[in-house]
């Protein structure tokens, strides 16, 4: 199963006017993509490699604090936003049949500045991930727009559905993540760095830093995804698949361990796509395949599996 590499180019973030017409070829390779894979590399997306050094810069600072320095900004801290803010280390068990996982992370659900942000040796944390934040809604609402054109939809049929990403009312969620070094010693059975799971909401976009990012092939086998630089891997989620009435494909991931004696730490950041919390999510081929959900909903559902039981 390799994963292809699409050239964006034609959508660029770079491009201010966009056209649905020069994009016959894209639209094909993402229908392909997403039909057969569940994930695509896209390269020349108008994100720079250097945007993404800068906000992994800053969210590394933040997480070597002391964790009484971190505390303060954890998720469930910020009531109207409680998937807001920073996850400590072996909390969050994305499969819940084995250990948690070994990785933090901060989320950025909103954008508001009246949100509480860290700041210290992290100065330039809010502006950084709000910045990218607004650079990955941008990217997203293309990607959408496209995924909805190669199955011959109107792209409102997506674009309607994720008007209000960044604000109250819908998930969607920037998650900047470190794997600190693994001492192997220490591991549980069975415990990974991140583990097997499948995204929840409509898409994913992905920057690493490294490799360790692992996909399941449909024999069940796990093979490595090969790190790609520059390029933005953009995966189909769990209510996108459900919305595609299994059309597009959401495939299960998850990040490995790093090899005996490998000291390295790892570093990633994620943009994950929802629609509005109060969309309400249909079979779009107009089949019943599956019951009408509402995003938010659908993702509350999801996170209780993932945080129910720490």
């Amino acid at each position: 199963m390799d994963i292809p590499v699409v050239d964006f180019a034609a959508w660029s973030l770079r491009n201010r006017n966009i056209s649905d017409e020069p994009i016959h070829t894209v639209k094909e390779q993402l229908e392909s993509a997403f039909t057969q894979v569940g994930f695509v590399f896209l390269k020349n997306t108008g994100i720079t490699q250097e945007e993404v050094d800068r906000i992994m810069a800053v969210s590394k600072t933040f997480f070597l604090q002391p964790e009484e320095v971190k505390i303060p900004f954890r998720r469930d801290s910020f009531d109207v936003n409680p998937n807001h803010g920073w996850v400590r280390l072996e909390v969050e068990r994305l499969n819940p049949s084995c250990p948690e996982d070994l990785k933090e992370s901060f989320n950025v659900t909103s954008i508001s500045p009246d949100i509480k942000w860290p700041s210290g040796a992290a100065e330039d944390f809010q502006e950084t991930q709000t910045s990218f934040f607004r650079r990955c809604r941008q990217l997203s609402l293309r990607v959408l727009r496209a995924m909805a054109l190669s199955l011959s939809l109107d792209p409102q049929v997506f674009l309607s559905a994720h008007r209000l990403i960044g604000d109250e009312g819908n998930g969607t969620t920037l998650r900047s993540l470190y794997y600190p070094s693994v001492d192997h010693d220490k591991v549980k059975e069975r415990q990974l760095r991140c583990g097997e799971h499948s995204d929840y909401g409509s898409i994913t976009l992905l920057f690493s830093s490294s490799g360790g990012l692992q996909v399941r092939r449909r024999s069940g086998e796990f093979i490595d995804v090969p790190y790609v630089p520059g390029a933005v891997l953009v995966n189909v989620a769990d209510l996108m698949q459900r919305w595609t009435a299994d059309r597009f494909v959401s495939v299960v991931h998850r990040v490995r361990l790093p090899p005996v004696g490998d000291s390295s730490t790892r570093q990633s950041v994620v943009f994950f796509v929802h629609p509005d919390d109060d969309a309400l999510i249909t079979c779009c081929d107009g089949s019943n395949k599956y019951p009408p959900v509402t995003g938010g909903a659908y993702l509350e559902e999801r996170f209780k599996a993932s945080y129910g039981a720490k």
